[in-house]
C-alpha cells in the first residue's frame, strides 16, 4: 500500500507542478578578384548576386561581405562583352529575402525533450564587345560611382592587364595571371572597380555597396573562375531572375548547388520590379559553398529546367500538449498509473472483504 500511495503522490504532484507552472509569472565571393593595395590584406566572406537574364541581355547585381585590414581595394570581373556598370539598389536583396523566406510549420512530438518541461531549465518569457588592340590594355570607360572608381578594360594577355594594375598602384597576385588566362582567350573585357571607405583611413569592413553590371550574352554565365584564388572557403548565393527556373550544369569544384527557393513572381515590384520588370518572372535561389576555393575550374553556365516551384520548410518542435499547455504524455501516463494503483487498491480491498474458512471447523461428510 505504500508503494501505491508513493505512485498517487508522484502524480498528484507532477500534475500540479505543471498546473501550477501555467499560471507561474514568467521570469524575464566571388566572381572577381580583390586585391588590396600592399602589406594590406581583405577578404570576402560572402558574395550575394542578383542576375536577371532575358535571352540577350544579362544583369548582375552584387554584394560583397568584407573583412581585413585595407582601406583600399581592386575587383575585376571578367564580362562576355562591353558593360555598363552602375550602382545596384541594396533594398534588392531585402526584397528578394522576404518573398523566399520559408515556410513556417509546428512539429508535434509526445515524449518530452531536452527543452521540455520538465527537463529544461530555462524560464524566459518565450518568446519566441570590339577586340583590343594586340599586347595593350584600353580603357574603353571610366567613372566614379560613389566610393567606387569603375574602369572598364580590354586587355590581350594577363601580363598587360598586371601591368595596368600596378602602374595603378596594386599589388598582382602571381597567380591571377595564370586565372585570366581563358578569358584572354575567349576576347573578354574586364570591370575594373577600385574602392575605398568614404571615412578617411577607414578599414573596408561588412556589406558593400551593390553594384550593377549590366552587359550582352546569349546564355546565363555567371564568372566564377577568379574566385579560385581565394585562401580560405567561400560562399555564393545567387538570386536568379528568367523566364523559367535556372540551374547551374555543373558544381565547378564546390559542394552541390543547393535550391533554396523556386517559384513564380507574379507582380514584382520596388527593386524587384527595377532589375525583373512589372511582368512575372521566375526567381530561383541557389546557395553553394566552396570548401576549397582552389578547385573551381569553370564559370557557372545555367541552364533552364522545369519550373517545379520549392519552398523550403522551417519545423519547429513542440509537446503535444491539450487544454493550457497540458503535456499529453503526462495526462497519458499518469491517468494509466492512476487507474493501475485504484486497480490494485481495489484489488487490496476485495481480497480482504473474501470469507476465509475455519480452520477448526470441519464440514460433515
Amino acid at each position: 500500500m505504500r508503494g501505491t500511495h508513493r505512485i498517487l503522490a508522484t502524480i498528484v504532484a507532477l500534475l500540479a507542478l505543471q498546473l501550477g507552472s501555467l499560471v507561474a509569472p514568467a521570469y524575464a565571393c566571388g566572381c572577381g578578384a580583390m586585391i588590396p593595395t600592399k602589406e594590406q590584406r581583405i577578404g570576402v566572406d560572402r558574395e550575394e548576386s542578383a542576375v536577371r537574364w532575358d535571352g540577350r541581355t544579362e544583369t548582375v547585381v552584387m554584394r560583397f561581405n568584407v573583412h581585413g585590414n585595407a582601406r583600399h581595394a581592386a575587383w575585376i570581373m571578367p564580362v562576355p562583352h562591353r558593360a555598363d556598370v552602375s550602382l545596384g539598389d541594396p533594398e534588392l536583396f531585402d526584397e528578394i529575402d522576404r518573398l523566399t523566406e520559408p515556410e513556417q510549420r509546428d512539429r508535434f512530438h509526445f515524449w518530452p525533450r531536452a527543452d521540455d518541461w520538465p527537463f529544461d531549465t530555462d524560464y524566459g518569457d518565450g518568446a519566441g564587345a570590339p577586340a583590343p588592340g594586340a599586347g595593350t590594355v584600353g580603357v574603353v570607360g571610366r567613372e566614379r560611382l560613389g566610393p567606387f572608381d569603375v574602369a572598364r578594360l580590354t586587355a590581350t594577355d594577363p601580363e598587360a592587364l598586371g601591368g595596368w594594375l600596378r602602374t595603378h598602384g596594386y599589388e598582382l597576385p602571381e597567380r591571377l595571371t595564370g586565372a585570366l588566362q581563358p578569358y584572354v582567350d575567349r576576347r573578354w573585357e574586364y570591370v575594373a572597380v577600385r574602392l575605398a571607405p568614404d571615412e578617411k583611413d577607414a578599414t573596408l569592413q561588412g556589406e558593400l555597396t551593390p553594384l550593377r553590371i549590366t552587359f550582352a550574352s546569349t546564355e546565363l554565365v555567371y564568372p566564377m573562375r577568379l574566385s579560385r584564388l581565394a585562401t580560405t572557403s567561400q560562399s555564393l548565393g545567387l538570386s536568379i531572375l528568367s523566364e523559367h527556373r535556372m540551374e547551374p550544369r555543373s558544381p565547378i569544384g564546390g559542394d552541390a548547388p543547393e535550391v533554396t527557393f523556386a517559384g513564380r513572381i507574379e507582380r514584382p515590384s520596388g527593386a524587384l520590379a527595377a532589375l525583373a520588370g512589372d511582368r512575372p518572372v521566375h526567381l530561383t535561389v541557389l546557395e553553394q559553398e566552396f570548401p576549397h576555393p582552389e578547385r573551381i575550374d569553370d564559370d557557372h553556365h545555367l541552364r533552364a529546367v522545369a519550373d517545379t516551384p520549392y519552398r523550403q520548410v522551417e519545423y519547429t518542435d513542440r509537446l503535444l500538449t491539450v487544454g493550457d499547455g497540458i503535456p499529453v504524455w503526462l495526462l497519458t501516463v499518469g491517468g494509466a498509473m492512476i487507474l493501475a494503483a485504484v486497480a490494485a487498491l481495489l484489488a487490496v480491498r476485495a481480497a480482504r472483504r473474501r470469507p476465509t474458512a475455519d480452520p477448526g471447523v470441519r464440514s460433515a461428510p
